[in-house]
């Protein structure tokens, strides 16, 4: 009986060690075979003259616009929502996008519960997160700039709002109650989420759709932003 445990054991362990190897060679491949149409490649770096941040937590990643009229124009809704979008200190907006039930309901880590995490791995609603910030030192090691063209960002910006979940009155729908505090809005969003479809394959594909090119499949930020380090030639951003 001894041996039988033994032998089981061991080939648990080996499943297990192959599993992740399996894992670690999808996650190589995933950030090094460039995913996306670089349509913009061909403008002058001149023309780089729209920036934006991407900025990285331990497993979630957000794109910031700068808070200018033209951003604060198509994101007039959050005023109806109580965000102070009008203060002259707001530099950034910040967008994300993730699973519903672990985005809302996980704050901070010591929030961590058992469901969303169910949830997170097997599928959920998705919801977009809006939060106004500061100024942004955009020189720390967990936020990346990128400078596109005019059009890059129009197309990026045009994605990113193409995520809200609108209702028969053409506005966001906001989640109420779900904000974290008295600067930040959740909303209903497009598109469902599970473990192959999270948070930074939706950064990744907003900035391929404005013309950046990234990793094909990068599930956490840091390899998002190995991504873009290594195919930063095949698009229209300067980093």
């Amino acid at each position: 009986m001894l041996r039988g445990c033994q032998r089981r054991l061991g080939w648990i362990v080996r499943a297990a060690g192959l599993l992740g190897a399996i894992a670690l060679v999808c996650l190589v491949l995933g950030t090094a075979i460039p995913r996306g149409d670089a349509q913009n490649a061909d403008q002058p770096s001149t023309l780089n003259d729209r920036r934006i941040l991407l900025l990285a937590g331990p497993i979630h990643s957000d794109i910031a616009f700068p808070a200018d009229a033209e951003m604060r124009g198509e994101l007039d809704f959050l005023a109806s929502a109580g965000l102070p979008l009008d203060r002259p200190d707001v530099g950034w907006i910040l967008i994300g996008w993730g699973g519903r039930s672990f985005y809302t309901e996980t704050p901070t880590w010591g929030d961590l519960r058992p469901l969303p995490v169910i949830r997170t791995l097997v599928g959920d609603e998705s919801t977009l997160h809006v939060s106004l910030a500061g100024e942004i030192d955009s020189s720390h090691p967990d936020v990346k700039s990128l400078d596109l063209t005019q059009d890059a960002y129009e197309d990026l910006q045009a994605a990113v709002m193409g995520s809200f979940l609108r209702g028969a009155d053409g506005v966001p729908i906001e989640i109420p109650g779900a904000g974290y505090g008295p600067f930040d809005r959740f909303y209903e969003a497009n598109g469902s989420f599970h473990i192959l479809n999270n948070c930074n394959g939706w950064t990744a594909s907003m900035l391929r759709q404005a013309g950046v090119t990234t990793g094909f499949w990068t599930p956490l930020p840091q390899l998002l932003f190995l991504s873009l380090d290594l195919h930063r030639n095949d698009g229209p951003a300067k980093f």
